[in-house]
């Protein structure tokens, strides 16, 4: 069969998308670039924000020619969506022929094989798994890449209760340090210069043989001498590990940039949300980064009007983010979230015309931050990771500095995607910093005439 997928999501999501392929392969299915020619359409999906459903139901709907002029194809929905609305897709709207959750990866080829050999038959698999991690399953990637992610943990112990990851990917369980510093070395013999470590909580990761901490794995990875830059997303501000922020500090190979996710400022609406830390605690920690690791740039998450915030309430969540000085934030209105405990206990009261004016000055602050911190970058000299062309001009790479931060500069002859190259920051937006390589004043000229990009 020719299979077609389509990733919607997070980065686990595109991970979970290579394992898909991977297992798909093995059974001599062909994974199609080309949707008209696929025997099968999967959608990998997300289940966490509204507008990932409202974008799965229009594609969906996009979809239905395809069905129309190939009666036997078959359009699956696979991932956390598959999971939390198994029976609205398959049943009340009959809109696909297969739904597969997370943990059933392994069933899909048999799966599609009894669909397209019986023709109408609907099939699902989403059973949750205590155990599954694919840690069997070393994804087959393109040659020569850059950026590689390892899932090293699946699932969730915390319950946020607006979070549906614990029922959409159950509950958590890690790989071995073994198995991930295999699939390490595995990216970095395929070209690969950059590796993120992922997880929806990957400071409680544990070794299920040998009980080494999250601490120990990044130090493992990072002993890798041919890797050149070590990630890692998402940490939870409850458990983070002094060692860890010493392990950082000390490696030059493990980027010097924290994704900590805030989601409010306030106690009570914490407490609500079941963060288990305080506004303090969480400023507490940032402060501690920041001692430890110099330079360090920080992003977070932030939810606003969760039910029963007021306007004092979301006040504190502005002075945590005037005071911790992200470099980047995902900002989001609340919205409820199938099967979660606030959906079921905490009615959405906030009115969406708070919500919005609340995003909106979430995200004019957060701009003034970025502008400012960018700002102190011009003059520097940065090291950056070229990543790909711009897409607004061919002119131009696009990069990433160790803390995270997005660098564009002229295309130099010599220099191409995968390269560490230092760079002198010219200019700055809101988003962007704008460089030349270092040393080379004729082609920051031309930066300055291609102003489309800025």
């Amino acid at each position: 069969m020719k299979i077609f997928i389509e990733t919607y999501g997070c980065q686990m999501n595109e991970y979970d998308s290579e394992i898909v392929s991977t297992i798909l392969k093995s059974r001599t299915h062909e994974i199609t670039h080309q949707i008209e020619k696929a025997d099968a359409i999967l959608l990998n999906t997300c289940a966490v924000r509204e507008n990932a459903y409202s974008k799965i139901y229009g594609r969906l709907g996009e979809l239905t020619h395809f069905k129309r002029a190939n009666p036997k194809l078959i359009v699956g929905i696979l991932g956390c969506m598959a999971q939390n609305l198994k029976e609205d897709l398959l049943t009340k709207k009959k809109l696909v022929d297969l739904v597969v959750g997370p943990d059933a990866y392994k069933k899909l080829p048999s799966l599609l094989e009894e669909i397209y050999g019986e023709g109408a038959k609907k099939l699902s698999e989403i059973t949750l798994s205590e155990d599954e991690t694919y840690s069997d399953v070393i994804p087959e990637r393109d040659p020569n890449g850059v950026n590689g992610w390892i899932a090293i943990m699946r699932g969730c112990d915390n319950f946020c209760t607006f979070c549906v990851v614990p029922f959409t990917r159950g509950r958590e369980r890690s790989r071995t340090v073994k198995s991930i510093v295999d699939e390490a070395k595995y990216l970095i013999s395929q070209g690969y210069k950059q590796i993120t470590l992922l997880g929806q909580n990957v400071n409680s990761y544990k070794d299920p043989e040998t009980n080494e901490t999250f601490t120990d794995l990044m130090r493992a990875v990072s002993d890798l001498e041919e890797l050149k830059r070590l990630r890692f997303t998402s940490p939870h501000p409850k458990d983070f590990p002094i060692s860890l922020l010493e392990l950082i500090a000390e490696r030059k190979n493990i980027c010097k940039q924290l994704h900590i996710p805030l989601q409010a400022g306030n106690d009570r609406i914490l407490e609500k949300m079941k963060r288990t830390y305080t506004k303090d605690e969480f400023l507490k920690l940032i402060a501690i980064a920041k001692k430890i690791i110099p330079n360090v740039h920080f992003s977070t998450d932030v939810i606003v009007g969760f039910p029963t915030e007021t306007e004092s309430e979301f006040s504190d969540t502005l002075d945590v983010m005037e005071k911790s000085k992200f470099s980047m934030a995902f900002m989001f209105k609340y919205s409820e979230r199938k099967a979660t405990f606030a959906s079921k206990y905490f009615p959405d009261d906030v009115p969406e015309k708070d919500k919005t004016s609340r995003i909106t000055r979430l995200v004019e602050l957060q701009q003034e931050t970025q502008w400012k911190l960018l700002e102190g970058e011009i003059g520097t000299v940065q090291e950056v990771l070229v990543e790909s062309i711009s897409r607004k001009s061919e002119k131009d790479f696009i990069g990433k500095t160790d803390g995270n931060l997005t660098v564009i500069f002229p295309v130099v002859k010599g220099v191409k995607i995968g390269d560490l190259v230092e760079l002198e920051i010219h200019k700055a937006s809101s988003a962007t910093l704008f460089g030349s390589i270092k040393g080379d004043a004729s082609a920051f000229s031309i930066l300055q005439e291609n102003e489309i990009n800025f």
